[in-house]
């Protein structure tokens, strides 16, 4: 059970909402856009978790490495993409395909109206830029159970670094050790752990491709439904 909560600080990607369908329209148009090779979910998967800048840079860097193996260096260097140009066309694509692919996962409007009717203060952290993650909210019919969204260009630092949560934390007017972080991944967990938040983690999300059950947290649930149940 956990005690004496005041306030929740819930992740977006991976634990609301199911997004790598959006991942993937819009990284595999950006790189159309340029003549690159697409990448699968199987990589969109294991590679999402820390921010737009993280994804784009790693996508290009990977599809390279596909382009030099496959090819002569010198043709491979012909294709390289600036990451200015790469992030913009992402950014266009994103917005443009923003929530069409994507699902609520099952059981999180059940968990959120269970903590919402527990008079608990709520907020959205995300990684995500907040350009993308309001809207995303939105039209999923979520936004509404959140007094404050923060995206992963809101402050300074992104997690797994703490500041994020400690300045969320901060917005809800809660103290750290009685803010609940839920996630799902391990860069939610040590930045809870950082920040002295207690974190709950779904097991269902994107963690780099490892098995989440693995990184410490009060409890890993299947369904954030089950929220509840660990509320005392």
């Amino acid at each position: 059970m956990i005690h004496d909560i005041q306030a929740v600080i819930v992740d977006l990607d991976g634990t609301m909402i199911d997004t790598l369908g959006d991942f993937e329209v819009a990284l595999n148009r950006m790189l159309a856009d340029f003549s690159l090779p697409s990448v699968d979910r199987a990589f969109i998967e294991a590679t999402v978790g820390k921010g737009s800048e993280h994804l784009i840079r790693t996508t290009l860097d990977y599809v390279q490495e596909q382009l030099i193996s496959g090819t002569d260096t010198a043709q491979a260097a012909m294709k390289s993409v600036a990451y200015k140009s790469a992030w913009e066309s992402y950014q266009s694509h994103y917005l443009a395909c923003n929530g069409q692919a994507s699902e609520v996962y099952a059981g999180v409007k059940d968990g959120l109206q269970a903590l919402q009717a527990r008079g608990l203060k709520m907020a959205c952290l995300t990684n995500k830029p907040l350009a993308f993650a309001k809207p995303l909210l939105e039209a999923k019919g979520l936004y509404v159970f959140f007094s404050h969204v923060f995206g992963g260009d809101s402050f300074e630092k992104k997690k797994p670094d703490p500041l994020p949560l400690l300045k969320t934390c901060e917005a809800l007017g809660s103290q750290p050790l009685r803010t609940l972080m839920i996630g799902d991944s391990s860069n939610d967990a040590q930045a809870a752990h950082a920040a002295k938040c207690p974190v709950v983690l779904m097991t269902y999300g994107y963690n780099h491709g490892q098995d989440i059950r693995a990184t410490s947290a009060l409890a890993h649930l299947s369904s954030l439904q089950d929220i509840a149940n660990l509320l005392h």
